[in-house]
């Protein structure tokens, strides 16, 4: 392989920048910068110069032999000031040299490729660098440790003893076979796929930890649905007006709720709709907050609306601030019954969160459903007996084949490049 090198830290000022170098001649790229670069070097100040000569920076250079670093290879790493003087120079100097500037991603893709990490490991670190709240980080650090790994691992030593067993009967089919493995291979089947439809169940709640959980305001016009998505925010994110039906469109607001990714949805009001683009907007809102997580409904006791509430969803009076009854209330101008209604959006997703499996992507997903698939199928050929065992024994084999695609052992070359596409330089 090439030796590689990039800025691993983001681009910009800070007080430190990384420079990460990696490859079969990575000492002799580094010590372009610095005369002597020993391997398995513990943080040295250096002075790194130019090939002239000309001072650069002064440099902390730590060194990792392979397969003893990150990327299982030669690997130095350079902690400079974090100028962008300094790093566009010291990026200069090391381009002249024998390494060359990694493409996105490049540095985790040979982890993967020198196995330090599998696919699904590489996954979760994307996972853990997108992460924006405390569930998110939790949620991606499971993956990287490589959780999911360890249970496919598991599943899989459990399918290929039961794939032996078959095929040992079959090669011993003409003699006598005192024991009926048939017993056995039926538990461990029966494990491995209760095993899976566990993850399977918690696959759409993991998925939204990762993108959001979704979360509606819904009610009549001017019923304070945007001043709530506002005091929410905490910034002025949605138009807000005494004039009824100024929300035409649906207005979405990431933020971060007591950890929780949270992306809340401002909708039209709901009533009789005056003009055609009020309709589309109307239409809109309640095909959206059908497919929202959690809907807050502004609504007073006796009014309806044309979408109904579910048992989890959160009901209250709007225009707490105006009121002068003892009605559970909210008021997005006064922050009336606010705190009450952010501890309970938490508490309940939170509720959810912890239902959270370890299958993440939807790829993770596809692949457990098609090993389920093979494993209803192995099941159903065995209860035929001897005869079918043969069959048995294949089907076995796809449903381990589909659990090791997760993990980047078989087929996947056509994912690589999608899957690193979405890393940084330097990663």
């Amino acid at each position: 392989m090439d030796t590689i090198f990039a800025l691993a830290t983001a681009q910009g000022k800070a007080g430190v920048a990384i420079i990460r170098i990696s490859g079969p001649q990575a000492f002799i790229a580094a010590e372009i910068l610095c005369h002597s670069v020993p391997p398995n070097q513990g943080p040295k100040l250096k002075t790194l110069v130019d090939e002239n000569g000309l001072v650069l920076d002064r440099a902390l250079v730590l060194s990792f032999s392979g397969p003893k670093s990150f990327t299982g290879e030669d690997t130095v790493e350079f902690h400079l000031h974090g100028s962008t003087a300094v790093i566009s120079i010291v990026l200069k100097t090391l381009g002249s040299g024998v390494a060359r500037l990694a493409e996105p991603g490049e540095f985790t893709r040979r982890a993967l490729d020198n196995n330090k990490l599998d696919l699904a490991q590489v996954e979760g670190l994307a996972d853990l660098i997108e992460a924006e709240t405390e569930v998110q980080r939790r949620q991606a650090l499971r993956g990287m440790v490589g959780d999911l790994g360890k249970h496919i691992e598991e599943w899989r030593k459990k399918l290929i003893r039961s794939a032996a067993l078959i095929e040992a009967t079959i090669d011993f089919s003409d003699e006598d076979v005192p024991v009926d493995v048939s017993v056995e291979v039926i538990h461990l089947l029966g494990e491995v796929e209760a095993g899976l439809t566990l993850q399977l169940k918690g696959f759409s709640v993991a998925e939204r930890i990762r993108t959001g959980f979704e979360v509606a305001i819904i009610g009549s016009p001017n019923t304070g649905k945007s001043t709530l998505l506002n005091a929410l925010a905490c910034r002025e994110a949605a138009i807000t007006s005494e004039y009824a039906g100024t929300t035409r469109d649906i207005i979405e607001v990431r933020m971060d709720l007591n950890g929780v990714p949270v992306t809340l949805l401002d909708t039209a009001g709901l009533r009789q709709a005056m003009d055609e683009i009020e309709i589309i907007g109307i239409n809109r809102a309640i095909s959206r907050a059908k497919q929202a997580d959690l809907r807050i409904f502004l609504k007073e006791p006796d009014e309806i609306l044309p979408l109904l509430a579910l048992s989890d969803d959160i009901i209250l009076a709007p225009k707490a601030d105006l009121r002068n009854d003892d009605l559970p209330s909210v008021s997005g101008i006064t922050g009336e019954g606010l705190s009450n209604l952010t501890a309970e959006i938490s508490e309940k997703l939170k509720s959810r969160i912890a239902l959270a499996g370890l299958v993440t992507h939807e790829r993770h997903n596809t692949a457990i459903k098609e090993s389920l698939i093979k494993l209803v199928a192995a099941k159903q050929h065995i209860s035929l007996g001897p005869d079918h065992y043969d069959i048995t024994a294949e089907e076995i084999r796809s449903a381990v084949r589909c659990l090791e695609v997760i993990i980047g052992r078989v087929d996947v070359e056509n994912l690589l490049d999608e899957i690193f596409s979405s890393f940084c330089l330097g990663k």
